[in-house]
């Protein structure tokens, strides 16, 4: 195996809502209109920004972080979107240095050129001293330019690039277009296939790219070869339901292929819809919304049933952040509505206006430790003594907590299953 040459792009930015995914997305979609297969990865643990960006590029969207995924598997999945593309983006996290590892990590680690995004709103001369700062502060970092996100006019783009040095240059300067700008709520992003109009929004964000430098093919990179190994079928002939709908969505691709690699056959309903379970060994309750579909959760007692029925003949059933919220007894929103959930796992959760769990962590399981991140709104009170807490990535503080009833397992904790396949696997097992 040899290294494989493709023209690829970090999009990074001086902190978060700055416009990263909206101009990674208008990146992917301009140049999927003009014949070119697109990859796009997003850094850092994020459910909401991969699916507007396999919209936009028409491919799965795969997350890219040194200490969740491992070196090896962000390598290997480059290697293997090279193999396959003509251009290959990176959305970044947060600012360029934020975190631990950061953004600035992994591009350096790639040799992927950068191009920040700077919201220009409220700015003028000064967007020459923010894009100096990020392209001088860690030297070695391979910078291919700037760009001026949110521009009022063409006075505007002039006076903000009055101070900017030839190299790196400005790359584009897009308008502020507020019938191209994508919807948010508590957690991010509105999820895409709740968004009616992406799609015209998304090619009102790439006709803005055709008269700028980013219509153009960024520089080539090499990605040496790289390959994961293939995990044991240790799931061979057994069938898992998830959990899949406007509810619950959170879910890695990655999560998906790894049970299958492991030899589980995947079978989905849904929770809003469905009033039967399939026929299956295990059910996955993964993330998502279950708070803003409250009644509708509540009014379906004939899949309640056959969950209830999936506990008491002991087949297992792994619970993630809202799929936990879901087994409960009662979910409330932040509005003060409230509804009996499933009733599998003692206790309520209430929405709050403030973020109750964010960050990077490692969960030991009965059969061994994955790692993954939390990210929630919602506050739990449950009497049941957890089994475990995980550790977090920075090493301080306390991290979520396991709990178990019955074959049940559930936390707020996201697992990122190719970080322990075998782990991954024991979830789904007696």
């Amino acid at each position: 195996m040899t290294s494989l040459r493709c023209p690829a792009l970090f999009l990074t930015a001086p902190a978060s809502h700055q416009g990263k995914t909206t101009l990674t997305a208008a990146l992917a979609r301009h140049h999927r209109n003009q014949g070119r297969r697109v990859r796009v990865f997003k850094t850092g643990p994020d459910f909401l920004d991969p699916y507007v960006l396999e919209r936009a590029s028409g491919h799965t969207v795969y997350g890219l972080d040194l200490w969740m995924n491992g070196e090896d598997d962000c390598r290997a999945r480059l290697y293997k979107a090279a193999a396959e593309a003509d251009l290959i983006l990176i959305e970044g996290s947060m600012g360029l240095f934020d975190g631990t590892p950061s953004s600035a990590d992994l591009a350096a680690l790639l040799g992927v050129p950068l191009a920040a995004v700077i919201d220009a709103a409220g700015m003028a001369q000064s967007f020459a001293a923010v894009a100096h700062g990020l392209a001088s502060f860690r030297p070695g970092l391979a910078f291919h330019g700037f760009i001026a996100n949110h521009v009022a006019s063409d006075r505007h783009a002039e006076m903000l690039a009055q101070q900017l040095p030839a190299h790196p240059p400005l790359l584009a300067a897009l308008r502020r277009d507020e019938a191209a700008r994508l919807p948010e709520r508590h957690l991010g992003l509105v999820q895409a296939q709740e968004i009616a109009d992406l799609d015209v929004r998304l090619e009102r964000m790439a006709g803005q790219i055709a008269a700028t430098a980013l219509a153009a093919l960024p520089p080539a990179v090499a990605f040496p070869p790289a390959a994961p190994a293939e995990p044991p079928k240790l799931l061979a002939g057994r069938r898992i339901a998830i959990a899949r709908d406007a509810a619950f969505a959170f879910v890695y691709p990655a999560n998906l292929e790894t049970l299958l690699q492991l030899g589980a056959e995947l079978s989905f309903f849904s929770p809003l819809t469905d009033t039967a379970l399939p026929d299956c060994d295990a059910v996955y309750l993964p993330g998502g919304y279950p708070e803003l579909h409250l009644d509708t959760l509540a009014a379906n007692t004939a899949l309640k049933a056959g969950l209830h029925g999936h506990i008491a003949a002991g087949k297992p059933l792994y619970a993630e952040c809202g799929g936990m919220l879901y087994l409960l007894d009662r979910l409330t929103n932040r509005a003060g509505d409230s509804a009996s959930m499933l009733g599998l796992l003692p206790g309520q959760a209430v929405l709050q206006d403030r973020l109750c769990g964010l960050g990077l962590q490692k969960m030991t399981f009965p059969g061994g430790a994955l790692r993954g991140h939390t990210f929630h709104y919602t506050r739990l009170d449950t009497a049941l003594e957890p089994i475990a807490r995980a550790a977090r990535a920075s090493g301080a503080g306390t991290g979520e907590a396991l709990y178990r009833s019955g074959s049940l397992l559930a936390s707020y904790f996201h697992a990122y299953f190719p970080s322990n396949p075998r782990a991954a696997a024991s979830l789904f097992l007696p």
